[in-house]
């Protein structure tokens, strides 16, 4: 343990503190958002720190007691304490490095989903919807916000792509396994003989980063400017608003078109582009590791068959805990946490025997 890192850690909580008390910081209002989300991200670090700070005086009072004359019972007594405390520091010490180690820490990012509809044709993309509705209902229940960003609806309703944003205290604990194949299996409703026919979705979970995590230097994107348009081809939109983004070193490729601004469309491709880029980085950071590292409840393989929503049978399987529900209807209308609650528990396992 490192006491210098969480003496600048804490001098930094002191300073966050006056800054946000200061009216010429509250009036501008980015700048304000940007040092509260730092105060919010390490005031849980610096309280644990504190206690840290208190328990280890309290030993050091408690040993220099020792080191004095006292009748046998009193000695008895803070013999006691001291070992409580001792076990308490030790206690706070293994919580202070699971906070400021990244792969246990709980950072709260915003989180970038995107859904895409896979084989299955028309059902695939109403399925698409489904899942975007469940995550929706979900966000709702947990209060957190859920923001579109762009979306190519299918002829029958459904979704070819949805893509939007969360952001809430637990939203990337909770959902952060949710990248992988969701298949479905029901009878169509343009079945008339009734079959069962699987169909499936892809969902992409990427974390939002802020611009100084990604340095995107504006030399290296094509930016193409077109007139958006919904299914069949059809217009929506009589301005050229719809934007595309190339980042030509690695060929990712995003589009928006949902908004009338075409500055608001860019501005929401240049989001979905960081966060594209920032996974491929992490992705990328993974293969070099070994792969005995990589958690057992998912390597974040998007191609993954993760889940089976089964209707006949009012299942849902996660098949990569071996974990089924037959509450498929309340899954499917946002009551998700049996589900991520067993895979939270999954990866504290997995961690504990790494």
């Amino acid at each position: 343990m490192d006491p210098d890192k969480f003496d600048q850690l804490e001098a930094r909580f002191v300073e966050l503190e006056n800054l946000l008390a200061d009216q010429d910081v509250i009036a501008d209002q980015n700048q304000y958002q940007k040092l509260a989300k730092e105060y919010s991200d390490i005031t849980p670090t610096v309280t644990v720190y504190r206690e840290y700070q208190d328990v280890s005086r309290q030993i050091a009072d408690t040993e220099k007691l020792l080191t004095e004359k006292h009748d046998a019972e009193f000695e008895e007594l803070a013999k006691a304490e001291l070992a409580e405390q001792t076990a308490e520091k030790s206690r706070l010490e293994q919580q202070l490095a699971d906070l400021t180690n990244p792969r246990k820490q709980e950072q709260n990012r915003d989180l970038i989903l995107e859904i895409r509809a896979g084989t299955g044709g028309e059902e695939a993309s109403l399925f698409a919807a489904d899942l975007y509705r469940m995550y929706t209902k979900y966000c709702d229940k947990k209060g957190w916000r859920l923001d579109p960003i762009s979306s190519n609806p299918s002829e029958t309703g459904g979704f070819k792509e949805v893509i939007f944003s969360i952001s809430g205290v637990g939203a990337e604990k909770h959902l952060k396994w949710e990248s992988g194949a969701h298949r479905v299996q029901r009878v169509p409703a343009t079945e008339a003989s009734g079959r069962i026919h699987t169909s499936a979705a892809t969902v992409a979970v990427l974390f939002e980063p802020e611009e100084v995590e990604v340095e995107i230097d504006p030399g290296d994107l094509r930016i193409d400017i077109f007139r958006s348009s919904g299914p069949g081809g059809q217009s929506v939109n009589t301005t050229d608003s719809a934007v595309r983004i190339t980042h030509m070193p690695t060929g990712v490729v995003v589009q928006c078109q949902d908004e009338r601004s075409q500055l608001k469309n860019k501005n929401k491709a240049m989001r979905v582009l960081r966060a594209r880029l920032l996974d491929k980085i992490r992705l990328e950071t993974m293969e070099q590791e070994s792969q005995d590292r990589k958690l057992k409840v998912g390597s974040g393989d998007r191609s993954e068959k993760i889940r089976t929503y089964n209707y006949p049978d009012r299942r849902v399987t996660d098949h990569r805990i071996g974990f089924t529900t037959h509450k498929l209807s309340m899954v499917l209308d946002g009551e998700l946490d049996e589900l991520t609650e067993a895979l939270i528990k999954a990866e504290q396992e997995d961690s504990m025997n790494e």
